[in-house]
C-alpha cells in the first residue's frame, strides 16, 4: 500500500457527516443553556468519534492503525481541529479534518482567515537560509521545493524546473529535502551526501543533484553510499571532505530540520512546491509557469 494512498480519501473529501446517536439527534435543538451543554460531546468522545466514522466509511479494519486526536479549537469559531494518523504495513500519512463541537459535521479542507494574507503566512514558515538556492538572493519570485532524491514524481518535478530556472533567470530556486524513508530506502542517504556536498559548493551540489535524478535507477539501498560518492566526487566535491562529512552524526541535523518543517506545513507528498506560499503537489509544468508569470507580473506593477 502506497504511504500517500492512505489518507488520500480524506485529504481530498469535501464534506462528510458524523452520525449522531438517536439520544444526541433529539437534543440538537435544545433550546436552554444545560441542555445544549449536555448534548456537546467531550473532545475524547469527538476523537472516538470520528475515527469510528472513517474505520467505517474506508473500511479500515483492525490491520491499520487509526489515531484521532488530540482535539484542540480551530481558528474559526465552532469547529474543533483534529489531526488524523492512519498507519498499515510500516507507512503512516496523516490529514486534518475539523468537526463541529456539537460533533455532528467533519469536513476536510483549509480554513481561510480572509483577514490576512495566507500567502505571508505560509512565505514566513518557510526558511530559506542554509538551503541549496539557485537564482538571485533577492528575487521576486521564490520557489521552494521539498522533495526526495528517491522519488520518480521528483525526478519529473527536476526536468521541469531545469527548463523553468533556464527560461526565467529572474526567480529564485530553493531545494529543500523530504526523504520518505519508509517507502524510498536509500533517500536519507542521498539528502546527507547532498548537504555535505553543498557545504563544498553550491555549484557542486546542483550538478550532484541533476545526476542523482538522472541515475536514480542506477541507485539501490545496496550500492547508495559508493554511487552516491561516486556521482558526487565526479560532481566535484572532495571525496575525504565528503567521507568525514557523511559519518558525521551533525550532518542529519539540517536535514531533520527540514522534514520538522516540511510536516509544520503539512506536506504529505513529494515533490510539493511553493512558488511565494502557493502550493503545488507534484510535477505540474503548466501551474508551475502560471504562478511565476502572474508573480513576475505582479512584481513589474508594485514599487515596492
Amino acid at each position: 500500500m502506497k504511504l500517500r494512498a492512505l489518507l488520500a480519501v480524506v485529504t481530498f473529501a469535501s464534506i462528510s457527516l458524523v452520525a449522531h446517536s438517536q439520544n444526541s439527534a433529539t437534543k440538537q435543538q435544545s433550546s436552554s443553556p444545560s441542555e445544549a451543554a449536555e448534548s456537546t460531546p467531550n473532545t475524547a468522545a469527538i476523537e472516538k468519534r470520528v475515527e469510528k466514522y472513517l474505520r467505517n466509511i474506508y473500511a479500515w479494519g483492525a490491520e491499520f492503525e487509526v489515531k484521532a486526536g488530540p482535539v484542540k479549537p480551530a481558528a474559526a469559531n465552532g469547529l474543533y481541529e483534529v489531526p488524523v494518523t492512519v498507519t498499515a504495513d510500516g507507512q503512516s500519512d496523516n490529514a486534518m479534518v475539523y468537526v463541529t463541537k456539537d460533533g455532528r459535521y467533519m469536513f476536510r479542507g483549509d480554513i481561510q482567515d480572509m483577514n490576512t494574507d495566507p500567502l505571508a503566512t505560509m512565505r514566513n514558515q518557510l526558511q530559506l537560509e542554509g538551503y541549496a538556492s539557485a537564482g538571485p538572493a533577492d528575487a521576486s519570485v521564490v520557489l521552494v521545493e521539498f522533495a526526495d532524491f528517491e522519488c520518480p514524481s521528483c525526478r519529473q518535478l527536476d526536468q521541469v524546473l531545469r527548463g523553468i530556472v533556464t527560461k526565467y533567470p529572474q526567480i529564485r530556486l530553493v531545494f529543500k529535502d523530504f526523504p520518505i524513508e519508509q517507502i524510498h530506502p536509500w533517500a536519507m542517504t542521498a539528502a546527507i551526501a547532498g548537504h555535505c556536498v553543498l557545504q563544498q559548493s553550491s555549484a557542486v551540489f546542483w550538478k550532484f543533484h541533476d545526476t542523482v535524478y538522472d541515475s536514480q535507477d542506477l541507485i539501490s539501498p545496496e550500492n547508495a553510499y559508493n554511487k552516491l560518492t561516486e556521482i558526487a566526487v565526479t560532481a566535484g566535491a572532495k571525496p575525504e571532505v565528503l567521507k568525514t562529512c557523511m559519518a558525521d552524526p551533525k550532518t542529519a541535523d539540517p536535514v531533520k530540520k527540514s522534514l520538522d518543517e516540511g510536516h509544520s506545513v503539512q506536506i504529505s507528498a513529494t515533490p510539493t512546491t511553493f512558488v511565494d506560499g502557493r502550493r503545488i503537489v507534484g510535477p505540474d509544468p503548466t501551474l508551475l509557469e502560471q504562478y511565476i508569470k502572474f508573480d513576475l507580473s505582479a512584481a513589474k506593477q508594485s514599487p515596492n
